[in-house]
Order: C-alpha cells, then structure tokens, then sequence
C-alpha cells in the first residue's frame, strides 16, 4: 500500500512538473519584448532604386516592408512597432499629405503603434499638417498614436495661442489625439512611449509656426511622468533627434546620458544607420536607415525590476527578393491614383512618365555630404534653375548669373536607365509655396560680386562644420584650399560663362542669383552662422534688402509658380533625343571645373592672399605675441633686479 500511495505521489509530481514545465517556457519568453522600428521614411511607399558597388539595386517599398512585419507578428503576435518621425515630404505620394493623409493612414493599416513628428511634417505649414491630421481622422480607418512632449504653442499674455493657423492646428492635434507619451501593455509589462523632436531637427523647420521646448528637459518630464505616476516598466523614447560619428555632438547620445532611465531610443533624422546599438549606460540607441531600406528590430529582456538586457538586435533589409503584401500594394496603388489625378493631371505629366534617358549613375544623394567638392548631380539641378527660368520669362528673360543649389536640398539621385516624373520629383522634393502645392518655387535675387565671394567663402568654410550647408554653384569657379583658416579658405573666384568662358568679378556690381525659396531665405542667416564674420544681403534689382521673398517667387506664363523639382523635370526633356527619348549628355557624367579643391597642406597655400578677414586675425594674434614677449621680458628684468645685490651706501 506504501508503495502503491508513494508511487501515486510521485506520478502527481511528475504531472505537476510536467504541467508545469510548459508554462515555465512561456514564463521565459514573456520575459522578452520585441520593438520593430522605422524612421525617415519621406513618403517612400514605393521600392527606389540605388546604385551599390557598381550594382542597381531596388530597396523599401511599404508593400514589402507590410511582409516582413507580417512575419514577425508571427513569431511575436505582441511585438511592438514604432517609428521615429518623418515620414512625410520626399516623393509624389506628398502631394496628398493635406488632402488625404497617406502616410499616417498606411502607418495605421501596417498596424504601427506610434509615431512621432520630424522636422519635414512641418514643411506644409501649420495649415497642411493640420489638414493632414484632420483628413487622418476623418477617414475613420486605424491610425498610429503621435506622440509630441517637446511641441508648446506660442500663447499671448492672456493665453490665447498667437495666430489662427496654429489654432486651427492646435485643435487638429486635440481632434487627432497628439499626446505627450502614450502607455501601452504587452507580455504583462507597461511600456511608456513618448516623442521629442531635436534642436537640429527644428533648426530646419522654418514653417513650423510652433515652438519647441528643449528636448531633455522634455524628456526628463515625460520619463518623471511614467515612472512616478505611471509605474511603467519600460520607457521607449521615439527621438527625431539623430546621432553623430562625435559623441559629444550627437544628440541621442547626450539625451541616453542626461536621462538614463530611457532603456530604448528609436533614432530618427540623421538617417544613420546602425548594425549595432550605442550603448549608453542601460540605454539602447537603435536606428535602421532611411526609405524603409530596412526593418529595425530588437528584443530585449527584463533582467530586474528597470534593467533590460540586449537578447538580439538585427536590421532585416526590405528588397526585391521580399514579395509585395497584396492587401497594402492595393492600397498603394490608390493613393497613387489620387497623385495623379490631383496633382499631376493638371500638368499633363503621368506619374511614370518617362522625362529623359541616363547613359551612367549619379552620385547617391545620401554620398553628397560625404565628400566636399563639386558633383555632377548638382551642376545639372543648377543649369535646370536657369533654363526653366529662361523658359518662364521668354522675351523678358534677364540673364540669370548663379544658380545656388545647397546639398540638403538634393533629396534622391539618377541611376542608369530611364528617368521618370517621378524620380525627378525626388530628387527636389522639398517644401510648399504660397499655391499650397508641393515643392519648393524657385526665385531670383541680387547680390554685389563681393557678396558672390562670400557665397563661396560660405561654403568652403560653413561646409565642413554643417554637411548639408554645402553649395553647389552654377555660373562660377573657384578654388577653395581646406587647410586654410576658416573664412579664408576661398583662393580664386570668377565668373563661368555658358561658353565656358571666364569673366572676373566686380565687387560692387550686382548679379542676377537663382535659388529655391528656402534656400534663398537661408542665405540671410549667414552672418548668424558665421558668428557675424560673413555678410549676406539679398537685394532686388534696385539693390534694397528683400523683406517679402515671396514676391520674387518666378512664375510660368499662366502665373503658375516654377517649382524646384519642375524645372528639372522640363530641363531633362530639352536634350537631345536618341531613339525618340532625350539623353543627358556627357557632359553631366564628370566635373567642370565649377569647384575646384586645392588640397596643398604647404605653409605657403595655407597662408598667401590673405583676405580682409584672415589679416584682421593675423593682426590680432602678432599683437597678442607681442604682449606675451614684453610680458615676458618685463617679468625677467624684474627677477634680475630683485637678486641683484644692493649697491653699499
């Protein structure tokens, strides 16, 4: 009987553990949170092809991207996804962004989370991103949670928000549900989201209208909030922010070590792409690319109480061999129709419509930064400002002298093949006018030579120090040496004629300058950026400081602004055609002698032909020299006198 009941006892344990040992295994695995992320997506729902190792290469393509997730959600029906801002402004589907909101509501359909706001959703003004917000909503479809803890509206002393645009914006927000941070529970665990733009991200949000407060502080804020009040057990901060190759400069970094309670911070703006983590402290900084190149994705495990560890972190690329989500690929293809019908039918233009023939690639856009000197790809945005210009004013034309083109403007490139209206809208993306449509106009202003010399100076010395500053100029040359003192880098500057001639400049003359409204509006702040050292005044052509630029904005024969983008598309289509289609000529495919770098290390490079700023500072440190030496001096005929010995009386 003993052995019989201890038999049974010994069965009931085994059932017991055995019963028990599945439940353990789930036990460990809820241990585990997966986040799949995203950032500065631009409005790329469709695959865009890039040249990698002298290779065409197709990447992203939401249809795609919608697969993979798919995937994961069935290794992980709980995981997480979060993206990290931007993902408006770079492609046609931007066209829509105010009228039919695609972005947010493809966000929803995937099934993301939450967003946050970059720096390019407020491109169209507080009135577009308004109606973006309210055309969200007001389709009623599942929609990703925003989250905006650094975005204050300017008030008035009687707390009335100042202007009507941002009121109107202000109640858009309310309608759509922009929070701070939102809380959401997976796997038993609270996990507190939250979003901050940063500083660098709101120096280029010049139409915001709003104010931003200081980003930590904010995030100090909101993380107080989920711990104190929430009890939350993971904080994940979605950071349009970005990182640096210098640490001290990277402003992720430096938030993960003022506020280290953060355990994960989705990385967006700079566009960095990371195959592992930075590490700060318990803090995780995770960023994936740019375009919805890949789909970031890392699984971290609850050690202790407000300790998670790193279990697997991987960037799963999203490319041709990926097969496209039906459901979504339908749905891309509507948003694509209402491109065409709203926005390009009125110009005659299919959104695939083939514009000119490539023979070679161009330099990738996201390269141009990289490298500071002249580029093809910008030499032929430059001389399209120019003949759209030539083109829009016909018998009134002016000559226009410079084209200014700046590389953060320069959003895609041209690979070898055929180029569409597509992908000439890519390439310059950027903005709205006064029309409300999307893309930047161009405009023309007057500066004197000597300010033409300090365009280059500008860039020579700006450039290193703010990547995306650097300018690319149709209608000059110049040399510039790096190794000179800053502002002084500039060695030979002349006019560049289109018969390739050269023609010096006079320093008081004013000069015809091309550029696209933000950039124009840029070149005042030069003194700013160049602690007061460089001057920039655009002029009209009587030579009085432009106030309103937009009066300047170039229009068509039928008043229709001469957009950015536009003026590439009609460029290409001017060349010579080979087999019934233009071809960019070979004369695109190399420099022209329109930047031209000296790189001579030499004491002598460094320091011949002084301009007016460099001698100015050569003065002031001889000066400085010589007060050491009769510091110096005075200092040792005072030792010498004081261990002289006294003369007797």
């Amino acid at each position: 009987m003993k052995k019989r009941a201890g038999f049974l006892a010994l069965l009931l344990i085994s059932a017991v553990l055995l019963a028990g040992f599945p439940l353990g295994i789930a036990d460990a695995e809820q241990e585990a949170l997966t986040i799949l992320f995203t950032h500065d997506m631009h409005d790329n729902l469709l695959p865009y092809t890039v040249e990698e190792n002298e290779q065409i290469v197709e990447q992203g393509g939401y249809a795609r991207l919608q697969t993979v997730i798919n995937q994961e959600r069935v290794k992980d029906p709980d995981l997480i996804l979060v993206d990290g801002g931007d993902f408006s402004m770079g492609t046609l589907f931007q066209t829509i962004f105010s009228q039919d909101a695609p972005e947010l509501r493809m966000l929803g359909q995937m099934g993301y989370d939450a967003t946050t706001f970059g720096n390019h959703e407020f491109d169209f003004r507080p009135e577009g991103l308004a109606g973006s917000l309210l055309a969200a909503k007001a389709s009623g479809e599942r929609l990703p949670q925003l989250v905006a803890a650094n975005l204050v509206f300017p008030q008035d002393d009687q707390g009335n928000i100042i202007g009507e645009d941002l009121q109107v914006l202000q109640k858009a927000m309310q309608e759509y549900g922009v929070k701070d941070y939102i809380v959401i529970d997976r796997k038993g665990y609270k996990i507190g989201i939250f979003g901050i733009i940063g500083k660098n991200a709101v120096s280029n949000a010049p139409m915001a209208g709003v104010e931003f407060i200081d980003p930590v502080k904010a995030a100090r804020e909101a993380v107080d909030k989920l711990e104190k009040q929430e009890k939350v057990d993971m904080i994940i901060c979605l950071s349009h922010s970005g990182t640096d190759k210098d640490f001290d400069k990277s402003e992720d970094v430096i938030l993960a070590r003022k506020v280290p309670e953060i355990d994960v911070i989705i990385s967006g703006h700079s566009h960095t792409t990371l195959h592992q983590p930075i590490v700060v402290g318990d803090t995780y900084i995770c960023s994936a690319g740019h375009y919805g190149k890949n789909l970031g994705k890392i699984t971290i495990a609850n050690e202790s109480p407000g300790t998670w560890s790193l279990e697997n972190y991987q960037l799963l690329p999203i490319n041709k061999d990926i097969a496209d989500d039906e459901i979504l690929a339908q749905r891309i293809e509507e948003f694509k129709a209402a491109v065409q019908g709203k926005y390009l039918k009125p110009m005659n233009l299919g959104f695939d419509d083939v514009l000119a023939y490539t023979p070679f690639s161009f330099t990738p856009a996201s390269d141009l930064e990289d490298v500071h000197d002249e580029q093809p790809l910008a030499n032929l945005i430059g001389d399209a400002y120019i003949y759209a210009i030539k083109q829009a004013e016909g018998d009134s034309y002016e000559p226009v002298d410079v084209a200014v083109v700046p590389a953060g403007t320069i959003r895609a490139s041209f690979v070898k093949g055929n180029i569409t209206v597509s992908d000439a809208f890519n390439v310059s993306s950027l903005g709205i006018g006064p029309d409300k449509r999307s893309g930047y106009p161009l405009l023309t202003v007057y500066l004197t030579g000597e300010e033409l010399k300090t365009v280059c100076e500008v860039d020579a010395s700006i450039a290193p120090i703010m990547r995306p500053a650097q300018l690319y100029l149709s209608g000059l040359t110049y040399t510039f040496n790096p190794h000179r003192m800053i502002f002084n880098k500039v060695t030979d500057v002349a006019l560049l004629r289109p018969d390739g001639s050269r023609e010096e400049i006079q320093d008081d003359k004013l000069y015809r300058v091309a550029a696209g409204l933000y950039s124009a509006q840029m070149l005042s702040v030069v003194g700013e950026k160049s602690f007061g050292l460089l001057s920039l005044v655009p002029k009209t052509k009587e030579g009085d400081p432009i106030t309103d630029f937009e009066a300047h904005i170039i229009r068509d024969a039928n008043n229709n602004e001469v957009k950015e983008w536009w003026a590439l598309a009609s460029y290409l289509q001017s060349f010579e055609k080979v087999n019934g289609i233009p071809q960019v000529p070979e004369y695109y495919s190399q420099k022209q002698g329109r930047k031209i770098v000296n790189d001579d290390p030499s004491l002598m490079a460094r320091l011949a032909h002084p301009n007016g700023i460099a001698l100015a500072i050569y003065g002031i440190i001889i000066v400085i020299l010589l007060l050491l030496v009769l510091g110096i001096r005075a200092i040792v005929v005072r030792r010498r006198r004081a261990i002289e010995p006294s003369e007797p009386i």
